[in-house]
């Protein structure tokens, strides 16, 4: 489940996640729908998806907020840190 960071850390690792695909309809109800970036840099061309060549998919994180509260914050998942 995603929640709040510890005051003054800008980011966490996050846990192995198993994609397993499905077949149906999802229920996205509490849940935050979190892009995933290549890097920390968010731009990058726009291909014929209209997504960022850096953006990789979407994946749905189970949380007690609403979308809008990971939004207003920028929250993402990142492969690689500009470190």
């Amino acid at each position: 489940m995603i929640v709040e960071s510890n005051p003054k850390v800008l980011t966490t690792l996050a846990p192995i996640i198993w994609l397993k695909p499905i077949q149906g309809e999802i229920d996205i109800k509490n849940q935050y729908i979190c892009p995933v970036y290549k890097t920390a840099e968010r731009r990058g061309v726009l291909s014929t998806t209209g997504h960022s060549t850096n953006f990789i998919m979407n994946v749905n994180m189970p949380t007690e907020q609403s979308q809008h509260h990971w939004v207003k914050r920028g929250v993402a998942m990142l492969c690689q840190l500009s470190d």
